[in-house]
């Protein structure tokens, strides 16, 4: 027979790889395996799957999916992005350092300062990691690990990834990049030579804001193998229902990035040469200071921007004036879903360390969606209107 052809176009992976029919009914959805155990055949030979902590099948379809998709070899899901952090972080131990982006997303700092600061005796340091000699300069003897964003949430500020990974290359530390903004629709940082890259695959894998989720992807098998372990020692495993409704989104994933990055674009536009608009943080904007990285490592510039006020008066006026866009926390779902970091996402981080870092009282923070690009610019434009 004929070797079958390898799929090469990303839709094509996305709709078809871990995807295959189901063998005993011909369905072409392959079903969710919603059990917690599983009939041993014989004692002592215990089958692929034993108890659904340690595996199921419906989540290793989609592990094997997002694994292609961000050109790994390995793919770990876990209950949600933040579990997925914790992950990465556990192959470090006690006096053991961290270098981080400082804008990075409050969750993640809290993760990092409230619990394994105190608990597990990291050390973290915090540096705008677009500037390659400060990064190196942060670096100490016990650093084990460069942590990234990129872009980084909420101020769109861009790392190069293959620098990083020479950086971390060169001292025996590991490359953890962030990918959650970009999807590896638009950006796959193993390719630029990242160790582990991690999604929060509640935002643009799924896409449409009704599941929690997580993945970490490698192509070392040493570091794989300690995730699987890591996943199901800790507990904090995708459920079978969650892993089907990310695979079902994955599968439009390119479409929706396409749509929502288009109308980024003319968002952004329409912000950047407003009056009452001080600053737009927007990767595609060519008087961004990272706009040439960007081109250079993503393929797009992606559905997510921000942008200054001059205060949270204005603030709280704009977005009490919006019809269309939905304030909520969270992002890259088929809404557009605007929010207010330093009350929201970044609540958590303390406010000098917010002001210090860039996020201030006037900034917003908007994940644009798939509606309709007019009704979008419509909603911006009045909105904007009542700033006077």
């Amino acid at each position: 027979m004929p070797s079958k052809k390898k799929y090469e176009g990303f839709t094509t992976k996305a709709v078809h790889i871990g995807q295959n029919p189901d063998p005993s009914t011909g369905a072409v959805i392959p079903p969710i395996h919603a059990t917690s155990t599983y009939i041993q055949e014989e004692f002592g030979v215990p089958g692929e799957y034993v108890y659904s902590r340690s595996g199921n099948p419906t989540r290793r379809n989609l592990e094997i999916n997002l694994a292609a998709l961000e050109n790994a070899d390995h793919a770990v899901a876990f209950a949600s992005g933040t579990a997925a952090v914790d992950a990465c972080l556990r192959f470090l131990g006690p006096d053991d350092h961290v270098v981080c982006s400082e804008s990075v997303y409050g969750g993640t700092y809290r993760l990092f300062e409230q619990v394994l600061r105190r608990t597990s005796g990291l050390d973290f340091t915090y540096v705008n990691t677009s500037d390659l000699e400060a990064t190196e300069a942060a670096w100490n003897e016990q650093t084990r690990m460069l942590y990234i964003e990129t872009p980084s949430n909420p101020l769109m500020q861009l790392t190069d990834i293959a620098a990083a990974a020479e950086l971390a290359q060169s001292t025996g530390a590991l490359l953890v990049v962030d990918n959650t903004f970009m999807s590896p629709y638009l950006q796959r940082p193993l390719d630029y030579g990242a160790h582990l890259v991690l999604h929060s695959t509640t935002k643009f894998l799924n896409g449409h804001s009704d599941s929690i989720g997580g993945v970490v992807c490698t192509n070392r098998e040493d570091l794989a193998t300690s995730l699987d372990f890591i996943s199901k020692s800790a507990g904090a495993t995708l459920s079978p229902f969650e892993a089907w409704l990310i695979q079902r989104g994955v599968k439009t994933m390119a479409l929706r990035m396409e749509r929502s990055q288009e109308t980024t674009k003319r968002l952004a536009a329409i912000l950047n040469d407003h009056p009452k608009v001080q600053h737009v943080y927007y990767p595609g904007l060519e008087a961004h200071p990272d706009h040439a990285l960007a081109k250079r490592q993503m393929s797009g510039f992606g559905a997510m921007l921000s942008f200054d006020l001059a205060n949270f008066d204005a603030v709280k006026i704009f977005l009490d004036a919006l019809n269309v866009m939905v304030l909520a926390e969270s992002l890259g779902g088929v809404e557009t879903l605007i929010s207010h970091p330093a009350s929201m996402t970044h609540a958590s981080i303390p406010e000098n360390v917010r002001r210090d870092r860039g996020i201030g009282d006037g900034l917003i923070r908007i994940s644009v969606g798939i509606e309709d690009t007019e009704d979008l610019v419509a909603d911006l434009e009045q909105a904007l209107e009542h700033l006077g």
